[in-house]
């Protein structure tokens, strides 16, 4: 396995914002996890550039991400094969139908397993997707039919078994989520997004993922 220090020395396996290669030089103790405040203002701003991780586990995951293209030549094929066990054809999976969510076989949730540097209690989960998304041809953002879709996803999936109340101004309280933009994408070949949840327990994550916690620890 190689060594965080010397993955950042290496070609870099994917795309560094300026503060991911300030936090390359702090320690742990010097970084500030985010707060559920911190995340709802960074998510409502749009200012997704300032999600961190630890700088040890951005180390950590830049010599993962090196060895796993080594091993199996990208990060998609990883994905595909490992986490997601979707059978692709020249790194491209087809869906069962074409539009988003309708077929659960379509999308599958799983714990990021590199997660943004969060206080305790808050679970970062990804929702991979065989279809995409409608987003924006310049930059890739989400344009308002894709905000849409997946909002009513994540209302259906998450706000409800998460017990969160759904009326004006209290989404947001137990749920968030957020799609990164092109630029910012270390795995753009396969579609996804991001949700962060609170206050719920292990039985819920477990729900949402059909995976046992032990499992995805040991993955």
């Amino acid at each position: 396995m190689t060594s965080p220090d010397a993955a950042t020395d290496a070609p870099l396996p994917f795309n560094l914002t300026d503060l991911d290669l300030k936090i390359l030089n702090q320690a742990d103790e010097e970084y500030t996890p985010h707060s559920w405040k911190d995340l709802q203002s960074i998510i409502a701003s749009d200012d997704l550039h300032l999600l961190t991780r630890r700088p040890s586990q951005l180390r950590a995951y830049l010599a993962w991400t090196t060895d796993i293209k080594a091993k199996y030549g990208s990060m998609l094929e990883y994905i595909f094969q490992e986490r997601l066990h979707w059978r692709s054809t020249d790194s491209t999976v087809r869906p069962s139908n074409l539009t988003p969510f309708v077929n659960a076989r379509d999308y599958k949730i799983l714990l990021n397993d590199w997660p943004y540097g969060c206080e305790k209690g808050i679970w970062h989960l990804l929702v991979w997707m065989k279809t995409r998304l409608p987003v924006s041809p310049e930059d890739g953002r989400l344009t308002e039919e894709g905000r849409d879709l997946v909002e009513d996803f994540v209302e259906r999936a998450f706000r409800r078994s998460a017990e969160e109340e759904v009326e004006e101004g209290k989404k947001g309280d137990k749920v968030l989520w957020f799609k990164n933009w092109t630029a910012l994408q270390s795995m753009a070949g396969v579609e996804h997004f991001h949700v962060l949840v609170r206050d719920v327990d292990e039985e819920t994550i477990e729900w949402w993922t059909r995976e046992k916690i032990g499992k995805m620890e040991e993955a």
